[in-house]
């Protein structure tokens, strides 16, 4: 029987982390980087890509690969598989991390009215379109690793409806593209864990808010309606992410793994 250390050992596995510049990119990239893992990030912000590229392979000694590309562009991500097979001839972990979530304005998360239909398109192109592209070219790939593991991150609005008292008096709003996307990410989540089962596995994270200078009020009402007394922060999706990219968990597809300080229990 293997040790908890060997199961969750990752060194020779190649995972594609993409958003991997993002917020929760890089905490993503961190956690499977420490693992042993060679990391691909892929962002569209190419200094921050390159940055967090070489930080990882300095700090961990792994090798790591900056991959540019606008996944609002199919053409762009179906290259961007191409690119991966090209160089490194496997996939193991699949990390869909990207997101349109946090375009400011009115047209984004203001008033119901007020949302607009070209961003709801556009995040359907980056929070749903791109990850089924990049699941569908690379999971040839991911078969033939014989550890795949597929994970998407979601978002408790992804499960729930808002409780849009936690706005009350303030600019922010929440978006219906957004938990919309979410949404549906959680039901491609399941539709694949069987399409792609036995070989590879699809699993989902769905964390709660995460503590990026929001204002105090809002800070305030969110830990106040969270079991957990608090907001989460990076950190506390390490866990989660070692779990299900590893063998740890290796008889565990379709499920949705809430990372959320207990908000979704109410």
């Amino acid at each position: 029987m293997k040790s908890v250390a060997e199961l969750m050992n990752l060194r020779g596995r190649v995972a594609l982390v993409t958003g991997g510049a993002g917020q929760l990119g890089p905490i993503v990239c961190e956690t499977l980087a420490e693992l042993g893992a060679t990391i691909i990030v892929l962002d569209m912000q190419r200094e921050r890509c390159e940055e967090v590229a070489r930080s990882l392979a300095e700090r961990h000694g792994v090798e790591t690969w900056p991959l540019v590309v606008n996944l609002e562009h199919a053409p762009e991500v179906n290259a961007a598989c191409d690119a991966v097979e090209e160089r490194f001839q496997k996939l193991d972990i699949l990390v869909n991390a990207a997101a349109m979530a946090g375009a400011s304005g009115v047209e984004w998360a203001g008033a119901f009215g007020q949302q607009s239909g070209d961003l709801f398109q556009r995040a359907c192109a980056v929070n749903l379109t791109a990850p089924f592209l990049l699941v569908q070219r690379c999971a040839d790939l991911l078969r033939q690793s014989g550890h795949g593991s597929i994970i998407n991150f979601l978002s408790i609005y992804g499960v729930s409806a808002p409780d849009l008292r936690i706005y009350e008096g303030m600019e922010m709003g929440n978006s219906a593209a957004y938990s919309t996307t979410k949404g549906g990410m959680l039901q491609m989540t399941r539709w694949l864990s069987t399409v792609l089962a036995p070989h590879v596995r699809v699993n989902a994270i769905s964390p709660g808010g995460i503590l990026a200078e929001q204002p105090a009020g809002f800070i305030k009402n969110y830990s106040a309606r969270t079991p957990l007394g608090r907001m989460g922060v990076e950190e506390d999706i390490k866990g989660a992410i070692a779990f299900l990219a590893s063998d740890l968990s290796q008889y565990v597809t379709g499920q949705n793994l809430m990372v959320d300080g207990g908000w979704t229990v109410w």
